[in-house]
């Protein structure tokens, strides 16, 4: 939906830290020359399109070994070191990342530049686990920042959307792998918040989500609360579910079918809770592609929004959204819930105080009317999240207003000004910071 005619692409080899760092210098140094602005990339699916800049230079970083502290439950690896590479590595001495996205194909750089959660419980942010890291910043000035040094970069660098400099390397921290079991309730959709409240700060649970009935016959109208609890023994593999078949063939049905979606509902609540095993390890559980469930209908797109609610914010959202959506004939297919932990470090914060997180998932046509019919539902479920008290996740199509990234961002034009006390050259760029930044 958003072709990018850049200058040149750049993929980064994996190399020891000294020599990756002297690469990426010689990149910026090439595009200052040049004039051109710099956007960096891993796997190249978190933000999207926006995350190029036209006639720039795209740096695609590859990813490199992971060093791991077994002692300290830490581990140190390259930014453009997939999740995919570090969930082996940790699961080898034990340990498992302590919060990262939903699914393994990402680099871990991009997760912090995005500032990602994931659905482990109770966690910020994925920042909020990053002990350290190595920004290389538009000039080539190396620096190492963390919460107690560099704390300002450090804050803004963490869903900073890669504005303030390359990500070099992170030290992270770990938790043990650990055996789970699942259990499954389901419930009515306003009554979810205060379930998930329980659950969550239940000791003994360590993973947990909710998802709700899209159907048009219960329309956000039901829920089921799934928890992971802690169990003694032996950990299993990290080897990813199995029937992945079954999943693509049950959620990819569901896109303009009515039976469909009452079929995967059904699936969801009844079938699935005698299939799922009677324990699984925590590292299988984020041991999973996005291209199980991805969309490969050429002439059709998948488009994700998300929003942050306070949990007692979020019944309310979703009566807002039993209007809008129908009305505006979005093809939702699927929403799912995770708790957000309050994040006291970043200027962008989307969850300055714990919120509950509305994960929606909808498909439409790949045409610019459909694209623009997007558009428009978009910005009117930020205005019912905003009005609520909550905020949108940025990283996804750039529709939002400009006054509306503001009213969810309060801090969004001091992180503007910082960015350009770092970067006056405006070096690094992309199409969030034109859309959104660019005329703070």
């Amino acid at each position: 939906m958003s072709p990018t005619r850049v200058a040149r692409h750049v993929l980064v080899p994996s190399e020891p830290g000294e020599a990756r760092v002297a690469r990426l210098r010689a990149e910026l140094k090439a595009a200052a020359a040049e004039g051109r602005p710099v956007a960096v990339g891993v796997a190249r699916h978190s933000m999207g399109g926006q995350s190029l800049v036209p006639e720039g230079v795209a740096l695609t970083l590859e990813g490199g070994g992971v060093e791991i502290d077994t002692a300290a439950r830490r581990y140190r690896a390259a930014a453009g070191t997939r999740w995919r590479q570090v969930i082996p590595a940790l699961d080898a001495a034990g340990l498992s990342p302590a919060v990262m996205q939903s699914n393994n194909d990402f680099g871990i750089g991009s997760t912090f530049c995005v500032n990602a959660h994931g659905w482990a419980v109770p966690c910020g942010p994925f920042g909020t686990t990053v002990r350290h890291l190595r920004l290389l910043l538009a000039d080539g000035t190396l620096v190492a920042c963390s919460p107690t040094e560099e704390p300002e970069l450090f804050a803004h660098a963490m869903g900073g959307y890669g504005l303030f400099g390359l990500v070099v390397d992170l030290e992270l921290d770990a938790v043990p792998n650990r055996a789970l079991a699942p259990d499954l309730a389901r419930l009515p959709a306003d009554g979810f918040a205060d379930a998930f409240l329980r659950t969550v700060r239940t000791p003994e649970v360590a993973m947990a989500y909710g998802r709700l009935s899209v159907s048009r016959s219960r329309f956000l109208e039901e829920a089921v609360l799934v928890a992971f609890r802690a169990r003694t023994g032996p950990v299993p593999p990290p080897e990813a579910a199995s029937l992945p078949w079954l999943q693509r063939l049950i959620y990819r049905g569901q896109t303009g079918s009515e039976a469909g979606k009452r079929l995967r509902w059904l699936a969801e609540t009844q079938v699935a809770p005698h299939l799922a095993p009677g324990r699984v390890a925590r590292n299988a559980l984020l041991n999973v592609s996005a291209a199980v469930l991805a969309n490969r209908d050429p002439a059709r797109v998948d488009i994700l929004h998300e929003y942050f609610l306070p949990p007692e914010g979020l019944a309310a959202f979703l009566a807002a959204c039993r209007t809008i959506l129908p009305a505006a004939g979005g093809e939702l297919l699927n929403v799912t819930l995770r708790h957000v932990e309050a994040d006291p470090i970043a200027c962008l914060a989307y969850a300055p105080q714990a919120r509950i997180a509305a994960v929606m998932s909808f498909s439409h046509d790949r045409t610019p009317e459909a694209d623009a019919a997007m558009g428009a539902m978009t910005r009117r479920l930020i205005e019912a999240a905003i009005g609520l008290g909550g905020s949108f996740y940025l990283p996804y199509r750039t529709q939002a207003h400009p006054d509306q990234v503001r009213r969810a961002y309060p801090r969004a034009d001091a992180f503007a000004a910082l960015k350009r006390r770092y970067d006056p050259d405006l070096r690094f760029r992309n199409g969030l910071w034109d859309a959104y930044f660019a005329q703070a």
